[in-house]
């Protein structure tokens, strides 16, 4: 039960820290995103760049909605004694997830990197809200293990954007390749890396161990 609550304290920690530094680098430090789209070169098709910001701060908004919403529904506290709450606030994950793959969808043929990577962000943009579902119908049925697990599994995509940017800052910053590169080694390498940490929380810390007070 330490474990689990160190860890809990450790994710809380890297989710307030992760979205200061997003809020801070979309709306004050480069709220014209000059920095990422100037990353993205050879486009085939050209990006209505007012449209595209719009879209990327309600991307945003959002992804950070569901990342606060997502950790406040883990806290122990909560689940035990905000029962409704936490039905509710389930609901509203929902909804920002949906939100989050939705306006992903429209940026996804404007990824950069190209067709490749675009491939790859739809193709999250079918698994992550499938996974949150999967973890509604199962509290429906009442198997409350299957659903902390599909939403572990869920919540884990939450990261995506940092686990992109530190995979992608690692190999370009780090190991001299060239950005788009770098950022396809992020898109590819964060989804199996995701999947896999997921996986591994979910065996470390079994619901039983959780549930003990």
């Amino acid at each position: 039960m330490v474990k689990g609550q160190s860890l809990y304290r450790v994710m809380v920690v890297v989710t307030a820290v992760f979205i200061a530094y997003v809020l801070y680098a979309n709306f004050i430090h480069d709220p014209e995103a000059s920095r990422f789209l100037g990353h993205k070169t050879d486009m085939k098709r050209p990006i209505n760049v007012p449209v595209w910001l719009n879209v990327m701060t309600v991307h945003v908004a959002f992804a950070c909605v569901a990342m606060v919403s997502g950790a406040v529904n883990f806290s122990k506290h909560v689940i035990a004694d905000y029962r409704k709450l936490h039905r509710i606030n389930g609901y509203v994950y929902l909804v920002a997830v949906l939100a989050v793959v939705l306006t992903s969808g429209y940026m996804a043929p404007y990824t950069t990197g190209g067709k490749l990577n675009s491939i790859a962000f739809n193709m999250l943009n079918i698994i992550w809200p499938a996974m949150t579902i999967t973890a509604i119908v199962q509290i429906k049925k009442k198997r409350l293990d299957r659903h902390r697990k599909w939403m572990i599994r869920s919540y884990a995509f939450c990261f995506t954007n940092l686990f992109i940017h530190l995979i992608t800052f690692l190999f370009h910053n780090g190991l001299g390749f060239e950005y788009a590169a770098s950022y396809t080694i992020g898109v590819y390498g964060t989804i199996v890396l995701l999947f896999l940490l997921a996986e591994l929380v979910i065996r470390a810390f079994p619901m039983k161990s959780l549930l003990k007070r």
